[in-house]
């Protein structure tokens, strides 16, 4: 099942909890608008090359939209379109006033030179800068961007509408970035474990956690875990996997990895099969990595008491069953990782206000989002008699379902 016929499966359940109308409920899954465009560029050598850029702008009921641009050579329209709908949810559950949207351009980044991508992403820019917008969408970075690529399209975009920081977010700090903003997914996981613990009278010292993925939010989920007296236990990414039951120094392994580029060989852990860590030995699993990679196959052999979905749709809904029956408990994605928009969202509130924060008041604030919407969700869970995804799911669709109705949209 992918990540399209997930979203969709997940939100008919929402939508049945919630004995949505059936009008209304097909109204909230048809994104507001789909945009196409054909970005041509000079390349290097002379040579004109054309790539398809596209922005799917999901729903605006509740503020302006909000979504990732990623560079992949595999842009699917159909996954756009669930991690369009997806940000609805999530912006929602989170409680910050934005909708959902997702776009990018079909391209591979690593083949491109730095000043062919900044002129794809000028002339991607130049195609839709009227329709984003400090009030109408905003993009960040997703898959294959980074701050540069945001710092060239509010450059791009500025040419046209006047100094506007606030039309993007996950930029340079000296362009407007809020501090904290690297951090935030990881550090927003952190903060959705410590409330999920805490409901179990838990906490992450001591605890032992397994985490697959060492990028920006593996790494930094596995840092604070570290630093709160959490063990980490097995740690793996595509270059493979280390284990160490008495922990894992994570200051240790990063700096091996920078100096090396692999996670392997590393003298504070032992070097282990990296298909092993989803199912290896430890009270909490963190996948931050890759959708799908807890399946019917390996669900029946995870060992982890909680499992903490850092990356987007890492557990299919034959898994979700298989680990419910288990007593495993599943804190879903669309609200552990939603510390990356939380704090995307304080960027362009800093941006508006023209007054930026310092590190503590991003980080305290968040904490202040991450707990508030975990109890939000564990009151759905009572009031329908459901696990954590319905929950998140039920809170998510009920506050559009909600704003859209005041809006008088539906008539």
């Amino acid at each position: 099942m992918n990540a399209l016929q997930a979203t969709n499966r997940n939100f008919r359940h929402a939508a049945r909890i919630l004995g949505l109308d059936s009008k209304l409920e097909k109204s909230l899954l048809i994104p507001f608008r789909e945009i196409k465009v054909e970005c041509t560029i000079p390349k290097d050598d002379g040579s004109l090359v054309s790539y398809v850029g596209f922005r799917v702008q999901h729903d605006n009921a509740r503020g302006p939209m909000k979504g990732g641009i990623r560079y992949h050579p595999e842009v699917d329209p159909d996954e756009v379109n669930a991690l369009a709908q997806l940000m609805t949810w999530k912006t929602a559950v989170a409680d910050i006033p934005y909708g959902g949207a997702k776009g990018g351009i079909g391209c591979n980044p690593r083949e491109l030179s730095n000043s062919e991508l900044e002129r794809l992403t000028r002339v991607f820019t130049q195609k839709i800068h009227d329709l984003i917008g400090i009030h109408t969408d905003v993009p960040a970075p997703d898959m294959g961007t980074n701050a540069q690529t945001m710092a060239w399209i509010l450059d791009e975009y500025s040419k046209f509408h006047g100094h506007s920081p606030a039309v993007v977010t996950g930029k340079p700090i000296d362009l407007g970035g809020s501090l904290g903003r690297e951090a935030a997914t990881g550090r927003g996981v952190v903060f959705a474990t410590e409330a999920l613990l805490a409901e179990h009278g838990k906490q992450i010292k001591n605890m032992t956690f397994a985490i697959q993925g060492f990028g920006n939010v593996g790494y930094w989920a596995s840092k604070l875990i570290h630093e709160k007296g959490g063990k980490v236990v097995a740690v793996s990414d595509i270059t493979g996997a280390v284990t160490n039951p008495n922990g894992i120094d994570i200051q240790e392994l990063y700096k091996h990895k920078e100096s090396t580029g692999s996670l392997v060989n590393f003298q504070g852990a032992d070097d282990m099969d990296p298909n092993e860590l989803l199912v290896h030995d430890c009270d909490v699993l963190i996948p931050c990595a890759l959708g799908g990679v807890l399946n019917r196959e390996n669900a029946g052999s995870v060992k982890a008491k909680f499992i903490i979905e850092a990356a987007n749709h890492p557990t299919d809904p034959e898994a979700d069953e298989i680990l419910s029956k288990k007593g495993v408990v599943i804190l879903p994605d669309i609200y552990a990782n939603a510390g990356g928009v939380t704090v995307s969202y304080f960027e362009w509130v800093q941006n508006i206000q023209g007054f930026m924060w310092d590190e503590d008041k991003v980080n305290t604030e968040l904490q202040r989002y991450m707990t508030r919407a975990f109890h939000n969700i564990k009151n759905m869970c009572k009031t329908h008699d459901c696990n954590l995804r319905m929950g998140a799911f039920t809170l998510g669709v009920n506050r559009v379902a909600r704003a859209t109705l005041l809006r008088g949209w539906e008539a």
